[in-house]
């Protein structure tokens, strides 16, 4: 009976890992997506609206560090 429940609190922990593990994966890439879209619109309003470079480049460099820790699985969506 134990071998049982031993069995069903390693499955029920393997479960509840995965599903940490998912949901880091998603917010990672929400992340990755919030910096892309940061990034976007500091280009547009450069090359449109007098936007400074120095937005641009603090979006790279948020987005680059973003890389750097996490791989840049997230950016190919």
């Amino acid at each position: 009976m134990s071998g049982f429940l031993d069995k069903a609190r390693k499955m029920a922990e393997d479960t509840m890992n995965t599903g940490k593990h998912k949901v880091e994966e998603v917010q990672v890439g929400r992340d990755a997506s919030a910096l892309l879209k940061q990034l976007g619109s500091a280009y547009w309003k450069e090359q449109r609206a007098g936007g400074s470079h120095e937005e641009v480049t603090r979006a790279l460099a948020a987005l680059d560090e973003h890389v750097s820790k996490h791989g840049d699985a997230a950016l190919r969506g």
